[in-house]
């Protein structure tokens, strides 16, 4: 075979499912590490058979092999320039054994996957034990190639800890595992002495290869492939053993910094006894508390101090045990986290660690030096030693980790404008000073293409040698994963461009915000983000799959730049939601960026006909408002609504919005008495800016085009709620709009022409002191985002100014928060609201899936659906069906307009809740 098509052409001949464009080659040729590999081709196999033919198409082929999980390698080993193998359609779970308490899992099941299925087992709940960071995306298959082992690795042991069976796929392609046992056991049988006294010393020691597994007295193939980083064979099925799920209480301990914190750790791990035992012994710095509460994240009550460590303990003894942990721990202060929902906030922390670190720093920090460890009773030095080395190569890093393993995890500073020379320097120090503390280059991660290459300052020439000779005896010819632990790559090979080549400075340093941790293509999100990617599982429409193409585009690795049909394939499902803003760890915006990518790519050229209809449509409605009662019946259906649809852009099956008659302002007229003898509006405010004192109220109303063209009702209802609550309310009579529509079109310079008109308009309102209130929260979310204005939502205000509520007890509420009101607002004060008044809620997680023009565009129809059958409609037949006088609510107008049209289901904005 001569080329990457030959390689696709003979996989398909095969039956398997690969592909080279240039398309899915950018969406694979990086992880979360900073190494970019342009691979030939991408295979994704949907059966344990296709790895056999994968191998042998690529052995005939002389072509590598790279196994990928779900991408979240932080070391650079899931990247390679021969076949890269996603695994992630090999997700089924085989079989849940309680009695044996083990799982026969493929290797594409996510780990959250096996833990909703151990847990469910009827004989009571089980659990697999290792806990990554990553639990909601990584697989088990990625789990065993590192040897993870995440935070409770103290409690349930690393993954190699767990593995009972492995059934694997050699690279030499013939072999059994039988025969492989023989030959790696030879291979350890001329170095016992060795193998014995330089591996296993402790239980982060995972670079290179697990030798001490293949002693005689404890031969243990299984085990020993744990951690081999998909160098020596292709996993088809593993077998884990799980164990019981427990109570545990969660101790936070405080301290000065992390030195401290790190000093501590010996103590800890001997102050407990009797019938508990310590399950987790976790660092956080406050650098990344402090980026979360900058976000506007909830942090719980933290203890004193600029370190902490979360002990977590189990068993029946723990009340006692957490006594103990404090009296020997040395704290500045200590805190019980009594409530479960507290300590899921501090763990959800600590498990963004990686992508908040990313950006706690005054520049961006990256992976490279990420997972070091060292015996825990040299932890305290290791760091001292560790931030010595920082400030001599004018660097700066946030620690956080496994401390209770001696495993620290760190972002850092790296400039990278110089070249790569800095770098180097600066990992062939700390590895030297690691060596000095008997520590391990990595201590879960791998060695990958970030470390290898410092192997020889870890281990000796005979160990090296034994590394070898492992690797040849399942890999002769080298296929699996070359350059990575044996014949390494140089580290600072192979990194992935910064720099942008393209006139898009700005553009090109928010894409590489993403640092590939991949909390967007996790299965069954509890957020927004990613809503296409949840409805496709297709990388390319993910958040993480969407930056690597822009990453791609913006370094020049694209030839067509932001205008390469690649860009506009990846983010053509993208909602524009903002999932992203608020879900991902490191603050990814893409509906910003699609934006700038569609204004650089149309700016003045001729756009799709939907940007001209859709991107203006309150200009259209302003302009149809007057004919809406004649206009109205023909848009219900007919040729003329036909039409609309096919110079429009909107597909034919959506219905069109139809527009209010009277509109709001009008009709806001009536309701407050501010229609005068004459029909027009009697209003206080004089020429000029607009804005009046001369009858000040309590609340003032801003008009946005929705509520004022298509959707009044949730505007008037708000306005009978207020009053009945006593208060003076005015609606704003100057036309003033968030420029949403033009935004997310990419129209930005129109947009930002408006934007500034609405300003002007509404500065005095707002500085005024008065609350403005949005009733639209897409449009309000775009006036705080996009205009700085301090418009505030229906929930916020009734909240403020503590408002009586009415009697919601017994009444089932169904929400669906609009995604901007979720990502940019923030729906938490709404929810506690309605609990406030009795309710009892579901939230729907995700997106609905109309996403204002997107959801109605041609072309986006059955994504559309399908992200709505991803959470919002299941979710509504399932309540209508139990109670069919559930409230469903959706103040946004495209969740309404989505229920309308696929469900049938008439929703309720908030006021119309509060107010009926």
């Amino acid at each position: 075979m001569s080329s990457a098509d030959d390689l696709v052409a003979e996989l398909a001949r095969r039956g398997v499912d690969a592909d080279d464009s240039t398309l899915t080659r950018a969406l694979y040729s990086s992880d979360a590490s900073l190494y970019r590999v342009l691979p030939a081709a991408v295979a994704r196999p949907r059966h344990r058979d296709d790895l056999e033919a994968v191998l042998e198409v690529a052995a005939a082929a002389g072509s590598s092999v790279t196994m990928r999980g779900a991408g979240t390698s932080i070391a650079g080993n899931a990247v390679g320039e021969g076949i890269v193998v996603d695994t992630r359609r090999l997700d089924r779970v085989l079989e849940i054994d309680t009695l044996a308490r083990t799982a026969r899992v493929e290797p594409g099941v996510v780990h959250a996957q096996l833990q909703r299925a151990a847990a469910a087992v009827p004989s009571g709940g089980l659990r697999y034990g290792p806990d990554p960071s990553t639990h909601t995306r990584c697989t088990i298959g990625g789990m065993v190639g590192n040897n993870a082992c995440g935070s409770r690795a103290l409690g349930y042991g690393r993954t190699a800890d767990t593995i009972v069976e492995v059934d694997v796929l050699w690279g030499d392609r013939t072999a059994r595992t039988g025969e492989v046992e023989t030959r790696l056991a030879a291979v350890v049988a001329r170095e016992l002495a060795h193998v014995r006294t330089s591996f296993g010393r402790f239980s982060r020691q995972v670079s290179g290869y697990s030798l001490e597994h293949l002693l005689p007295e404890r031969l243990a193939v299984p085990q020993f492939f744990a951690g081999s980083e998909g160098t020596l064979g292709l996993l088809r099925e593993v077998v884990v053993s799980l164990v019981p799920e427990e109570a545990r209480d969660l101790l936070v301990l405080g301290y000065p910094s992390m030195v401290d914190a790190a000093d501590a750790v010996p103590a800890i791990l001997g102050g407990v006894a009797g019938d508990a035992r310590i399950v987790a012994c976790e660092g956080l710095d406050a650098r990344i508390v402090e980026l979360v509460r900058a976000r506007g994240g909830a942090v719980p009550e933290l203890p004193r101090g600029s370190g902490w460590l979360f002990v977590e303990v189990a068993g029946p003894e723990r009340a006692g045990a957490l006594s103990s942990v404090v009296a020997v721990a040395g704290a500045l202060d200590a805190r019980v986290v009594g409530s479960v929902a507290e300590a899921a906030a501090l763990w959800r922390i600590r498990e963004d660690g990686a992508g908040l670190a990313a950006r706690s720093l005054g520049r961006p920090a990256h992976s490279g030096w990420e997972d070091a460890a060292v015996p825990p009773d040299r932890l305290g030095a290791w760091l001292r030693d560790f931030d010595a080395l920082l400030r001599e190569h004018r660097l700066d890093g946030v620690p956080y980790g496994h401390f209770g393993d001696g495993c620290v995890h760190v972002r850092i500073d790296f400039d990278f404008s110089g070249g790569p020379q800095a770098f180097r320097e600066f990992l062939v120090a700390c590895a030297e000073r690691l060596r000095e503390h008997g520590g391990s280059l990595s201590g879960e991660h791998g060695d990958g293409r970030a470390r290898s290459e410092l192997l020889p300052l870890m281990y000796d020439e005979t160990s090296l040698a034994l590394f070898a000779a492992v690797k040849h005896a399942c890999d002769p010819e080298g296929l699996l994963n070359p350059g990575v632990l044996v014949d390494p790559r140089p580290f600072d090979a192979d990194l992935r461009p910064v720099r942008p080549v393209l006139l898009a400075p700005d553009l090109a340093a928010e894409v590489h915000r993403c640092t590939g941790v991949g909390k967007c293509v996790a299965p069954a999100p509890a957020g927004v983000m990613c809503p296409s990617y949840v409805a496709t599982r297709d990388e390319k429409d993910s958040t993480r799959g969407r930056a690597r193409v822009l990453q791609e585009a913006v370094t020049g690795a694209l030839p067509g730049g932001l205008a390469d049909p690649a860009v506009h394939e990846a983010l053509d499902l993208c909602l524009s939601c903002k999932g992203c803003l608020s879900d991902c760890p490191t603050g990814v915006d893409m509906a910003e960026y699609k934006s700038e990518v569609l204004h650089q790519t149309y700016s003045r050229r001729r756009r799709p006909r939907s940007h001209y209809a859709l991107g203006a449509l309150p200009r259209w409605a302003r302009w149809g408002a007057p004919l809406a009662r004649l206009g109205n019946p023909a848009l219900r259906g007919g040729p003329l609504a036909k039409l609309a649809k096919v110079v429009a852009g909107v597909d034919e099956r959506r219905s069109l919005p139809v527009l209010a008659s009277p509109r709001f302002r009008k009709a806001s007229a009536v309701v407050t008495g501010r229609l005068s003898a004459g029909g027009g509006l009697d209003t206080p405010s004089p020429s000029g800016s607009g804005y009046s004192s001369t009858e000040t109220p309590d609340v003032w109303v801003w008009a946005d085009s929705f509520t004022e063209y298509f959707r009044t009702g949730p505007g008037l209802a708000a306005i009978g709620y207020l009053e009945g609550a006593g208060l003076t309310v005015r609606v704003i009579d100057e036309p003033a709009c968030c420029a949403l529509t033009w935004t997310s079109t990419g129209q930005r310079d129109t947009a930002r022409k408006i934007l500034d008109r609405t300003r002007e308009v509404l500065t005095p309102y707002v500085d005024s002191g008065v609350p403005v209130l949005g009733i639209e929260p897409s449009c309000t979310a775009a006036l705080r985002s996009d205009a700085g204005l301090g418009v505030v939502t229906l929930g916020e205000l009734v909240t403020r100014l503590d408002l009586p509520l009415p009697d919601l007890n017994g009444v089932s509420v169904v929400a669906q928060p609009h995604c901007h009101h979720s990502s940019v607002l923030g729906w938490a004060t709404d929810h506690a609201l309605l609990e406030r008044a009795g309710a009892t809620v579901t939230v729907v997680p995700g997106c609905c899936g109309l996403a204002g023009n997107w959801g109605v565009e041609k072309g986006h129809y059955e994504a559309s659906v399908a992200v709505a059958e991803s959470h919002l409609l299941p979710a509504v037949r399932s309540a209508l069906e139990a109670d069919p006088a559930t409230v469903v609510l959706a103040d946004g107008l495209s969740c309404a307009l989505q229920l309308d049209d696929l469900a049938q289901v008439q929703a309720l904005h908030l006021a119309e809740l509060l107010g009926r």
